[in-house]
């Protein structure tokens, strides 16, 4: 974040705000406006995003706390043969009768035990189920944990991602992480453009002190993660509240939705959307043979094995590794006779489907291992950083009159219409599509027109050099 020299005021009237130099560009004249919007963004929405980094960088590293913490329960000695799937959802529900399964997760490599699914147990969030942990060798349990979502999180990195995610609040603590995403990518293009936009010289760190070093850590390493921010501002905006249902939209209108396997059982339905949770585990030809059949079709390890809806639903079998390569194939299997009555490849989603699975699998650590979650730590790191260096650089300015120094005000007045107007549309776009960008940019810029006024009114508008 960047900010400006201390303008001066006056008691006696101010000059009006000189007109734009004939054979002005365009960027000396959008300049001030880019310095003054990044300086008040990063002042007002850097706590917001201070908060999106710190629980951030605890998300990324608990991929691998995970492994430490629940060693007992995600790992085995490894043994001679694995038993039937069969024999081990029996063992997990000799140990847990109650509930019902709504999935089974084979283990998915020597040393790693089964996860047996189940929902409806008493004391576990309606949204979470019970994971029961099964020796694939002996069928013995090995513990149970809550587990959410798609990638099997479990408490720990369950409580960090929903702190990371809305602040353990619910719905209305989404509105963080959405206003944080929604202005990441407004601060770090504005901060890359104004870094480039100075003189080389000026731009050296070496031989500085005081303000000018600190501006030039904060501005080289902002330039240097700049397009960081703008991919994790862009991948968080796709599951969020108000700017991730316009995406939704947007998908669906252009016919880029994620399809899903036809969960109906005995016809070829095509693709669409598969059945619920629930359901007998042992249905129909039962486990084994439905594991073989998704087998023949080559889904190979890790899959998910969810049963039968309904009387008219079939098994489901997906692949779940987010890793790369992403194997996210699925099949439909009929409980009846054991044959694939659907089959869904990952290589026939539409373009945008994989853009949005590969891009939150990424933000999320999940599409390259450990070196994504080092490479998210760094930027959490390197964003907490700029926006220490950001309030070093204000408070290195001194604490005068005016909050922050800003770059006085009038400075869009500059700005030739032919710029101004389809800047103004763009505004109004980006307002439409990311609430949380365009009405608090709107209150903004509402504000200090007003604040502007008044001070004219009283004398007192200030002007200045827009240095940086």
């Amino acid at each position: 974040m960047t900010t400006t020299p201390t303008p001066t005021t006056d008691d006696a009237p101010s000059p009006p705000a000189p007109a734009p130099a004939q054979g002005k560009g365009a960027w000396s004249t959008l300049r001030p406006l880019v310095l003054r919007l990044h300086f008040y963004a990063g002042v007002l929405v850097a706590p917001f995003l201070l908060v999106a980094a710190l629980t951030g960088l605890l998300y990324a590293a608990s991929f691998q706390a995970e492994k430490i913490v629940y060693d007992h329960e995600l790992t085995v000695p490894v043994g001679d043969r694995e038993l039937p799937v069969s024999e081990q959802v029996a063992a997990a529900r000799a140990a847990h009768p109650d509930g019902e399964i709504t999935a089974v997760r084979p283990s998915p490599e020597p040393g790693a035990t089964t996860r047996v699914l189940l929902s409806g147990i008493p004391g576990v969030d309606p949204g979470h189920t019970l994971a029961v942990f099964v020796d694939p060798y002996t069928a013995k349990v090995r513990g149970e944990l809550e587990q959410y979502g798609s990638t099997g999180a479990l408490p720990l990195r369950t409580w960090i991602d929903e702190f990371h995610r809305d602040l353990h609040l619910g719905e209305p603590g989404r509105l963080y992480s959405e206003f944080a995403a929604s202005w990441l990518w407004v601060i770090a293009c504005g901060g890359l453009v104004l870094w480039f936009s100075r003189r080389r010289t000026q731009r050296k760190l070496r031989g500085t002190t005081g303000r000018r070093r600190t501006l030039g850590l904060h501005g080289g390493v902002g330039a240097w993660v700049a397009l960081g921010f703008v991919f994790l501002s862009a991948t968080g905006l796709t599951w969020s509240a108000y700017a991730g249902a316009h995406i939704g939209d947007l998908r669906t209108a252009l016919g880029q939705e994620t399809p899903a396997v036809s969960a109906a059982a005995g016809e070829h339905a095509g693709h669409g959307v598969a059945g619920g949770a629930g359901g007998d585990a042992a249905h129909g030809v039962g486990l084994d043979r439905v594991l073989a059949a998704a087998r023949a079709e080559g889904l190979d390890n890790p899959v998910e094995i969810v049963p039968p809806a309904d009387e008219g639903s079939a098994y489901v079998v997906q692949q779940i590794q987010r890793s790369w390569p992403t194997k996210q194939d699925a099949v439909a299997v009929d409980p009846a006779t054991g044959q694939v009555t659907d089959v869904l490849r990952f290589e026939d989603f539409p373009v945008l489907a994989k853009l949005t699975r590969w891009g939150i699998d990424l933000h999320t650590g999940s599409l390259f291992g450990l070196v994504n979650q080092i490479a998210l730590m760094l930027l959490a790191l390197s964003l907490i950083l700029l926006i220490l260096w950001g309030y070093r650089m204000w408070w290195q300015r001194g604490r005068g009159s005016a909050f922050g120094r800003p770059i006085p005000r009038g400075a869009w007045q500059q700005v030739p219409p032919q710029v101004l107007v389809p800047l103004l549309a763009l505004v109004a776009v980006l307002g439409y599509f990311v609430p949380l960008l365009g009405i608090p940019l709107a209150a903004f810029l509402a504000v200090d027109i007003v604040l502007g006024e008044i001070a004219h009114r009283r004398g007192r508008r200030t002007y200045g050099p827009a240095s940086r």
